[in-house]
């Protein structure tokens, strides 16, 4: 026996059976042929039984359970009821369910005296199915929210001493494993009887941990698997304040699913960035949070990370919930004992200028696993370019370029190029001959072999370098057209380049072709560089877009066309080639022509000998024909064709018909698709090279030693706290312009505009910036106000600070 398995799993149950011996043999049938159909045509994935249904229940087969039988001495006395009578007074499972789903509680009359002289209970093997007993079927049934059996289902259960067990009993089928009835009350919106259900005794730590419940494809519902979880995604706020706070037994918002998750983890999985979802999913996550402050003041539950080492603000990070990101972001309480609860401090306010402290805990890439470094590399992530444009995330990535990562990116291309430029040297210099070739004891030999040192130790580190953002990244096609590909093909050179060095050194003259290959893509990746530019980034980004997208599509259906004519060209014109010999003597010369009996073509790149015969190539050659068609297709073809064959005229309606196809068709509606991604990508692409220049950014810091990193830390040390409240937090201040609500708040919150830093920030912060005129800030601000994306503008609104005092400043 497994000493980790539970003793229950091979308890055995003492129950009273009242069935006659055809019955018992008929369910004893019954039993065998659903469980031959459960294994043979049943659905694996699907559930055995539904979670609810109007027909007859399907039973499972039920733990070892010894039954008395209490008709056992019924026939030797000559003592035996008509069936018409014994089905009258007896309830099976067929007839409670049928009555508890109809709400009639006269159906039930005479269910306790049937239960007590029989020595049942509901909570009896008997009355489940797949654990759903009748409390479960009748909350499964409400009419208006109401359905009058339960009341009195739960009063007979009292009476017969099982309530605890008839209450929380639970599903056992695999698909809806853990549902109990207040989980079934919760769902069904019943506050009425999920108040009853818990002064009854249920669980509110009552986990539904069935397949159905988990985050998977296909139809699931996961809520987090516990009745608080479940009433907070299902907007039930009165619910949520009676399941944190009764007399009878209050949940643990600590607790826990088995992914790890918590109430405010659920709420985050089940955001879908649509407005409505939006607004319930934030009121209900602020409901809980300021609740829990209140009902425990020690307990930081957005601090709480899952099995994944995530928090609900880098889950809502991680699976792109744009709108509860935000939101969580830019929470700002006004009430002095929520307001520690805050992301967002409003310093000062003057006109529609507004000064604010964000929280950078979690945000920063100073710390590991950051919400920045999620999004900048989660490539999974759709819309975490939109996400990196709000505050202060913007601000925070474009003060890390200006402080340190613009510098060290331009270094980086003057290394890389004069990289190129040694590279691009030593392969125009190449030696003729055999590899490898002696090293030359001269200046120009020892220069000569130092610039292929370089260039090795440059491929390997590219190579290094790609397997490990290959391994960290994980891209695919998507992802490459919001992160580009550039990393890829620095990693295809420095392959190429490997792969030259052991065809170099194993004597084979193919080195070459992959060392020019490798110089082509070197020169390529100069595109890289042009993140560190406004101008050439965006343009940079519409070249990718395009590549990946029109380009590919078009080459696909071009490479169609071109070898589907190339082969049906060849097919008609194949025939054995004419060849001439020439014979070259000091009195005559001779031309003879013949036959090559062989009836193949020679290939375009292979040398002809002076004894050799001299091959014309033709249209019967499958090289030559591919490379004349795709002449055609850029406007250079020559119809150089001797009349001579017998299917001149097919020859002719091939050759037009696919001139039209590809350099009429094909080409005109590739430009038209360019045209057209052009246009729509305008404003995507500025955010997009945003994104690509973060991830240039992140690269950059994660190189830096630990004591530099730290020394050029963004943001000041801030002491927010309270009277009674200590609270300092490592912040980052940033300035914007609302005009729309410029006059609402009069009130100066700190001090005089300007003089915001009234704790002197540690040695490690960055100074503040000084010498701004007031006219170069909001010329500054109000641009870079009107660069975000205009869906940005129209939902992101900034929270206002109530004035301090309705006296005029």
């Amino acid at each position: 026996m497994n000493r980790s398995q539970s003793p229950k799993a091979f308890a055995f149950s003492l129950e009273t059976d009242d069935r006659t011996d055809e019955e018992r043999k008929q369910g004893k049938v019954a039993k065998k042929d659903h469980l031959v159909s459960a294994l043979g045509t049943g659905n694996l994935d699907g559930p055995k039984a539904p979670m609810d249904t109007n027909d007859q229940e399907e039973m499972e087969e039920t733990k070892p359970t010894i039954r008395f039988n209490l008709n056992f001495d019924k026939k030797s006395k000559g003592v035996e009821e008509s069936k018409e009578e014994r089905d009258g007074k007896r309830f099976d499972i067929k007839r409670l369910f049928e009555a508890v789903a109809s709400g009639d509680v006269m159906k039930l009359e005479g269910l306790h005296q049937y239960l007590h002289h029989s020595m049942k209970k509901l909570s009896n093997s008997e009355y489940q199915s797949y654990g759903k007993n009748a409390l479960m079927k009748a909350l499964l049934n409400l009419s208006d929210g109401k359905n009058n059996t339960v009341e009195f289902l739960l009063d007979i259960s009292e009476r017969m001493g099982d309530i605890k067990e008839f209450v929380n009993a639970a599903y056992t089928e695999s698909y809806y494993k853990g549902q109990t009835s207040l989980h079934v009350a919760i769902e069904r919106r019943s506050s009425y009887y999920v108040q009853i259900l818990v002064r009854k005794g249920a669980d509110v730590q009552a986990k539904a941990c069935g397949k159905f419940f988990q985050p998977r494809d296909g139809p699931s519902f996961y809520f987090g698997e516990l009745p608080l979880s479940l009433a907070a995604c299902t907007n039930q706020p009165e619910v949520v304040d009676f399941l944190m706070d009764n007399e009878y037994q209050s949940a643990n918002v600590r607790d826990t699913d088995s992914q790890g998750n918590t109430v405010l983890h659920a709420l985050v999985m089940v955001a879908d960035n649509t407005r409505e979802n939006t607004d319930f999913v934030t009121s209900m996550y602020d409901h809980i949070l300021t609740s829990n402050a209140r009902l425990h003041p020690k307990c930081r539950l957005e601090d709480m990370e899952n099995n994944q080492g995530l928090t609900p603000l880098k889950l809502a990070a991680k699976m792109g919930k744009i709108g509860l990101f935000e939101h969580i972001l830019h929470r700002e309480f006004q009430e002095s004992h929520t307001k520690h609860l805050s992301r967002k401090f409003t310093e000062w306010v003057y006109g529609p200028v507004h000064s604010s402290l964000y929280d950078l805990a979690s945000l920063d890439s100073y710390e590991d696993n950051s919400v920045l470094e999620i999004l900048v590399y989660g490539s999974e992530i759709p819309n975490r370019h939109e996400m990196l444009e709000i505050e202060p995330l913007s601000h925070l990535v474009e003060e890390k370029w200006n402080k340190f990562a613009s510098r060290i990116f331009f270094f980086n291309f003057l290394v890389y190029l004069a990289y190129l430029i040694v590279f691009t040297i030593i392969a125009y210099n190449k030696k003729n001959g055999t590899p490898p070739f002696p090293i030359e004891h001269t200046t120009e030999g020892y220069l000569y072999l130092s610039g292929q040192l370089l260039t090795a130790l440059a491929s390997c580190y590219f190579f290094v370098r790609g397997i490990i953002d290959m391994k960290r990244k994980r891209p695919n096609l998507q992802t490459l057209m919001i992160d580009g590909y550039c990393e890829i093909i620095f990693f295809m050179q420095a392959v190429f380049f490997l792969v030259s060095a052991v065809l170099y050194h194993s004597g084979r003259q193919e080195y070459l072709g992959f060392m020019v290959v490798c110089l082509a893509l070197s020169w390529v990746n100069v595109l890289y560089f042009f993140r560190g530019y406004r101008c050439l980034g965006v343009y940079s980004v519409m070249i990718q877009k395009m590549i990946l997208g029109d380009f590919i599509r078009f080459l696909f259906v071009y490479i169609v066309f071109l070898f589907g004519f190339s082969a049906a060209v060849v097919a008609l014109l194949i025939e054995s080639p004419v060849t001439n010999t020439t014979n070259t003597n000091t009195d005559t010369t001779t031309t003879t022509t013949t036959t090559n009996t062989t009836g193949r073509g020679r290939g375009l790149s292979e040398p002809l000998h002076p004894d050799e015969m001299c091959l014309r190539p033709a249209y019967h050659n499958i090289s030559f024909t591919t490379l004349e068609l795709f002449k055609f297709t850029i406007g250079i073809g020559d119809l150089d064709f001797s009349g001579h064959h017998k299917h001149t005229t097919m020859f002719y309606i091939l050759i037009i018909s696919y001139i039209i196809l590809t350099y009429v068709l094909l080409l005109n509606m590739l430009i038209a698709l360019m045209s057209r991604t052009v246009e729509k990508i305008t404003m995507e692409s500025t955010v997009i090279w945003k994104l690509q220049r973060a991830i240039a950014i992140l690269d950059l810091e994660k190189g830096l030693p630990h004591c530099l990193r730290k020394r050029l830390r963004s943001g000041v040390e801030k002491d927010l706290a309270s009277r009674t409240r200590e609270d300092r937090r490592w912040c980052y201040r940033v300035e914007e312009v609302n005009w729309n609500k410029w006059n609402i708040n009069l009130g100066i919150i700190n001090e005089d505009p300007g003089s915001g830093d009234w704790v002197q920030p540690s040695p490690s912060s960055s100074t503040p910036e000084t010498g701004r005129s007031w006219r170069g800030f909001f010329r500054e601000v109000s641009r870079r106000h009107h660069m975000q994306p205009r869906h940005r503008q129209q939902t992101r609104d900034s929270t206002e600070m109530s004035p301090l005092s309705n006296t005029p400043v």
